[in-house]
């Protein structure tokens, strides 16, 4: 049974009324908590009682594990009890509980302790012991028990072993020795393991890796000739293994099986289910239940003296009180009480104060973005409450799961344009290609993209006529159905399957060579779908191949001169006429094409330039981190030594101006004694002479100083010019090493987008933000240090259905109402929607609505200060590139477009593959 606070856990039952209710009313609904069998009136009891079983307070009684709730502690104590009876020896069972019951012992550990020494010499018919001949231990199996009278009587022994039967079958062994009201000196005596005599049928050697180690082939052949053999032992060569009986397993078997009262000296009595189970008798004999009466009698007596004797004598007299004894006693007391009371009070103060200071435990953060709320004193500094609204005029935004594609495959063909051998462009460039409609000026972009992926696609293993086969069987699926004409943008079954075979036969050998501008590339295309793509994979596959392999007819009305390049015709007619891929790629809708391209896209993952090109970034990636190591430990390094420098050149006060220091002679008073020297008389010149001798010294001696102190001023200065020559080199050095770290993770960036693409990170309503430049063969800076960009725009997606579920868990919140507000109505996107952000102005108002209090916005935004120079460098670019080419319209008509809009100066169509292979 669980323990909470070291207590059991008693179930509760049902109260009188609730019983008297299901005699008169059985219909009446209750709620019944099916885990424990308990039964509730009310769903407020029911609710609290649950909620107490859900509380990590339980205790496991069996291994001791704490912190659980009720329903674990309890699955705790029956694994355990499935394993302990599980490993116990089940013919020992029936006599251990036979010896417990009715046993009259204050504690679990001392009852354990006598079972233990009274039964690990003894053992029983049936039994798994380990037995140990001559230094070798085996397992064995126990065949049968001979009683001590039979220790003299060996043929009466060996008569077992001969007929493998014997007239004493039913004789109990042990029977004195294991009774525990019997002393353990007196069942030695009258029943000693030692005389027993036991048949043991050897099974198997017993598993010592150690030991058979040591062992050599001949005494193993020893060992094996010994299992299956029958043997007489006694109980000095026998034992049990350790994991089916010690005094922890068997402490475990018997709290699990026995039980007692709470009343003083009540006996240990086996569970009825359990007695009943190995035959234990459960009624408690006469003689038994006499002696229980004693000892209990016994010690309430033993109680009950005690405490008379700690009150004193109750005959004794009492010395009567005075009134005023009385009056100074009934104070007291009434002080002490006012005393205990008043330190309830303090002590039930002190924990309300402590339970709320745990309460209102101040928050920490960084934590979790959705529990971290404006406040007004935020709101104060500036920081924004609703993001900046986030455009929703992305190309093919309109269908959706088409940008998602579109994105995939430019990311695609930019990340791994070295193995494909395709060089970088732009998203916008990629749009305008996909755009594209004019037959007689082909798109060279979109030629050298089919063309590199059907190379690439060689070397993936495809079925011949797959498309073929799959559409052949979902034609019999639809005839089934009962739709006999099976037709498709008006062409039928059999003509799609007859215009197929006409095109795109052994596509892997057309050439598409580059100088020949990739002709017939648009029959390959045609022949790599049939040998690749199935209805299943490719689900458009039918309508595809229809639309690329017929045309309508010709409407006398349609202008010729298309004015734009990147205004698809849609086809409302039916499809009639055979023609031809090449005349009909450039009419297929965008979605059509961008499927195309997807499709391409996922097959060319598994070839091998791509498998080896992933392959070898991972190389470089793992060389760049050791170098960064390096790096950075090498500028740790020239920091720390610039630190010792810049000691060294603080000024020294004490030596200040000593270069430019002369010494100051006294020449007044030279002076001053020469001019006086002609008034004195002849006995003071001796005097006068000793006394210029010892300025002279006096003289020599301070120049001699000052020469010293000028000297070491020198030196100082050449030394502090040393270090500020060093400490200059150094900080060099260390612009150096922060500039190749800086280049580093551009490197990195590069390297990990061709092995896995994530996003930059999550804002607190778990929308994703991309940033898909400079990675692959991609570069975020030119030639020169000019900024480069690919897409030059950050893209905000919606969150994914896993991310939505993680919304909704917060019931208690108006999370779509926050959205409303911190998003604005026609800021909130859902999953599969997209926005973006263009320009540079609408990006900052973007981090300054990040707050840095949640976890995943301060990941955000830390990744965005990282990047912030080439992601604005980026925009800053792009955004001039697109009023470049808005704003000279005029300047791109030519006289050979005849006056219309000459297509081929649009940056898509001026694209070059300089990574072509001729």
């Amino acid at each position: 049974m669980p323990t909470c606070r070291r207590k059991r856990v008693v179930l509760t039952e049902p109260s009188e009324a609730l019983l008297q209710v299901a005699t008169t009313d059985p219909n009446r609904e209750v709620f019944y908590l099916y885990e424990t069998g308990e039964i509730f009136e009310t769903y407020e009891a029911y609710a609290a009682r649950m909620s107490f079983y859900k509380l990590k307070q339980f205790q496991c009684e069996v291994t001791g594990k704490s912190g659980l709730d009720y329903f674990q502690a309890v699955e705790s104590e029956r694994e355990e009890a499935r394993t302990m009876h599980h490993r116990f020896s089940e013919p020992l069972k029936p006599a251990i509980l036979k010896a417990v019951q009715w046993q009259v012992m204050g504690r679990l550990d001392h009852l354990v302790e006598a079972v233990y020494e009274r039964f690990k010499d003894r053992y029983f018919k049936s039994e798994r012991v380990v037995v140990d001949l001559t230094g070798t231990k085996y397992y064995a199996r126990v065949e049968k028990v001979y009683p001590p009278k039979y220790n003299a009587d060996v043929g009466a022994r060996d008569a077992y072993k001969d007929s493998l039967s014997s007239s004493l079958e039913d004789e109990q062994p042990h029977v004195i020795g294991g009774d525990l009201k019997i002393p353990t000196t007196d069942a030695n005596v009258q029943d000693n393991p030692a005389l027993y005599f036991y048949w043991v049928h050897i099974i198997e050697l017993e598993k010592d890796k150690g030991h058979e180690k040591k062992q050599g082939g001949p005494k193993n052949a020893e060992k094996d000739s010994a299992i299956g053999s029958l043997m007489e032992v006694q109980c000095g060569m026998m034992s049990r293994d350790r994991l089916s009986f010690s005094k922890s397993i068997l402490r475990r078997f018997i709290r699990d099986c026995v039980d007692r009262d709470a009343a003083v000296a009540s006996p240990w009595t086996v569970k009825p289910s359990i007695a009943k189970r190995y035959g234990v008798d459960s009624v408690m004999p006469e003689e038994t239940r006499k002696g229980v009466e004693n000892i209990k009698k016994g010690e309430i007596d033993k109680r009950k003296k005690v405490w008379e004797d700690k009150e004193g004598p109750p005959n004794k007299k009492q010395k009567k009180m005075t009134p005023a004894q009385e009056e100074r006693a009934e104070k007291r007391e009434k002080e002490a009480r006012e005393k205990l009371e008043k330190q309830k009070q303090v002590r039930e103060e002190a924990e309300r104060l402590a339970a709320e200071k745990k309460k209102k435990k101040p928050v920490r953060y960084p934590t979790e973005d959705l529990d971290v709320r404006l406040g007004e004193k935020d709101k104060k500094a500036g920081m924004k409450v609703q993001r900046p609204h986030a455009s929703r005029d992305i190309p093919f935004n309109e269908t959706p799961g088409t940008i998602e594609a579109f994105l995939m495959a430019w990311n695609f063909l930019v990340v791994y344009g070295q193995p494909l051998h395709l060089s970088t462009f732009t998203l916008d460039e990629f749009e305008h290609a996909i755009r594209h409609t004019l037959i007689d000026l082909p798109c060279a972009l979109l030629a050298e993209v089919h063309s590199t992926l059907i190379y690439n696609l060689r070397t993936v293993a495809f079925q011949r006529h797959s498309a073929l086969v799959s559409l052949m069987r979902m034609h019999e699926a639809a005839q089934d159905e009962g739709n006999d004409e099976d037709v498709v943008l008006g062409v039928p079954f059999d003509e799609l399957t007859a215009a197929m075979a006409d095109v795109g036969n052994n596509w892997e050998r057309i050439p598409l060579r580059h100088t020949e501008g990739r002709e017939g590339w648009e029959d390959a295309l045609v022949g790599m779908l049939k040998d690749h793509a199935t209805v299943i994979t490719f689900p458009r596959l039918r309508e595809i191949l229809t639309r690329l392999l017929f045309a309508a007819e010709p409407r006398p009305e349609m202008s010729t001169s298309p004015s734009s390049s990147r205004d698809p015709t849609p086809e409302s007619s039916p499809l009639s006429r055979r023609s031809t891929p090449a005349e009909r790629y450039y009419a297929l809708p965008p979605q059509d094409k961008i499927a195309i391209l997807s499709f391409m896209c996922n097959l060319a993952i598994s070839s091998k330039a791509i498998h080896a090109h992933m392959e070898s970034c991972e190389e470089q990636l793992t060389a760049l981190r050791k170098e960064k190591i390096d790096v950075n430990r090498l500028k740790k390094q020239h920091l720390e030594e610039m630190s010792v420098l810049k000691e060294e050149t603080k000024e020294d006060p004490s030596a200040k101006n000593v270069v430019d220091q002369d010494v100051v002679m006294n020449d007044v008073s030279d002076l001053s004694d020469v001019s006086e020297g002609g008034s004195e008389t002849p006995s003071s010149s001796g005097s006068k002479k000793n006394s210029a001798r010892q300025k002279e010294l006096r003289l020599k001696a301070v120049t001699a100083a000052h020469a010293k102190q000028r000297e070491a001023a020198r030196a100082k200065q050449a030394s502090t010019k040393q270090a500020l020559s060093d400490h200059r080199r150094l900080d060099e050095e260390v612009n150096k090493l922060e500039r190749r770290l800086e280049g580093i993770e551009r490197e990195f960036r590069k390297l990990l987008g061709a092995v896995r693409v994530k996003p930059l990170g999550k804002d607190r309503f778990y929308n994703r933000v991309w940033w898909f430049d400079g990675m692959g063969s991609a570069s975020l800076v030119g030639s020169g240090g000019v900024a480069q960009y690919g897409t030059g725009r950050l893209f905000i997606q919606g969150p994914s259905e896993f991310d939505r579920e993680l919304l909704d868990q917060r019931k208690d919140e108006d999370i779509e109402g926050r959205r409303k507000e911190e998003e604005g109505e026609d800021g909130v996107l859902g999953p599969g929607e997209w926005g973006v952000y263009s320009d540079v102005e609408e990006l900052e108002e973007y981090v300054n609505w990040l707050n840095v209090k949640g976890h995943r916005e301060t990941a955000l935004k830390a990744a965005l200060t990282k990047w912030w120079a080439h992601i604005t460098a980026g925009m800053k670019r792009r955004t001039a590139d697109v009023n470049v080419n808005a704003r000279l319209p005029e300047a791109r008509r030519s006289a050979r477009t005849k006056g219309g809009y000459d297509v081929t100066r649009e940056p898509y169509m001026m694209w070059v593959n300089r990574r072509a292979v001729t």
